[in-house]
């Protein structure tokens, strides 16, 4: 993701970014040894390309996943706003996968109680974050809700209803050296049944949760005295989970 920080992925692509009459463009992608989202293992080694554009502080931006045997593909779309420090945004996420042609189907619907049409492929999530306007501590904090599209729990008399499946997070950049570092930490403050959809059953429980606390390091390799390569490395445990991962990233 690149145009607004609060789009779902775990790392950012190095942005090749262009002015025209005000706006401004930007595209980049990364390689990355795993997908993992909010504390969730996702897919294995990817590749997530990202373009956007930016104009008086709304931004349209796009991104995406697929893994090296193409069989975890997510498109994501989101529209933010910027002002004084808030970040808002709204998110269209399909990670249906390939060989799934339903992007535009008709047949969809929102209603998971309505037994003619199945439910919808895309979810829909609104996020508000702020960020400190301290110098030297940009704590940035940030509360992700879905509201729309396919994510329901069932109750009692197993009628789906919605669930508003919730991430809050705090993370923090700051630098040691010439090494870039984020701490961030994030948990579930009810039960998030999107989050079993999205192929992390571990990561699902009915009450809150931790489920990230993370690291990340990045850097930037001299390779010629023109030419530098992002790279980096971020640890990420899942305590809900009981899981630990390790992910390696090249920018692009």
């Amino acid at each position: 993701m690149s145009v607004l920080c609060v789009l779902p992925c775990t790392a950012w692509a190095q942005e090749s970014a262009a002015s025209e009459g005000g706006a401004t463009f930007s595209v980049g992608a990364d390689v990355v040894s795993s997908y993992v989202w909010r504390g969730a293992y996702l897919s294995g080694v990817s590749v997530q390309p990202s373009l956007g554009v930016e104009l008086a502080g709304v931004s349209l931006s796009s991104w995406g996943s697929v893994d090296l045997n193409g069989l975890y593909k997510e498109v994501d779309f989101a529209l933010g706003y910027s002002i004084a420090g808030f970040d808002i945004a709204v998110t269209d996420y399909w990670w249906e996968g390939e060989e799934v042609y339903s992007y535009f189907s008709k047949t969809v619907s929102y209603d998971p109680n309505d037994t003619s049409k199945k439910v919808s492929n895309h979810r829909f999530e609104a996020t508000l974050a702020y960020t400190l306007p301290i110098e030297k501590f940009p704590l940035k904090l940030s509360v992700s809700t879905f509201f729309a599209g396919n994510d329901f729990k069932s109750d009692d008399n197993d009628k789906a209803s919605r669930a508003f499946s919730t991430y809050i997070e705090a993370s923090l950049p700051f630098t040691v050296k010439d090494v870039a570092l984020d701490a961030a930490l994030g948990f579930r403050p009810w039960e998030s049944p999107v989050y079993e959809i999205a192929n992390a059953p571990s990561y699902y429980s009915a009450g809150a949760a931790v489920v990230n606390l993370s690291l990340k390091a990045s850097k930037e390799l001299k390779i010629t005295d023109s030419f530098t390569l992002p790279v980096f490395g971020q640890v990420i445990f899942n305590p809900n989970a009981e899981d630990v991962f390790l992910v390696f990233g090249i920018s692009f």
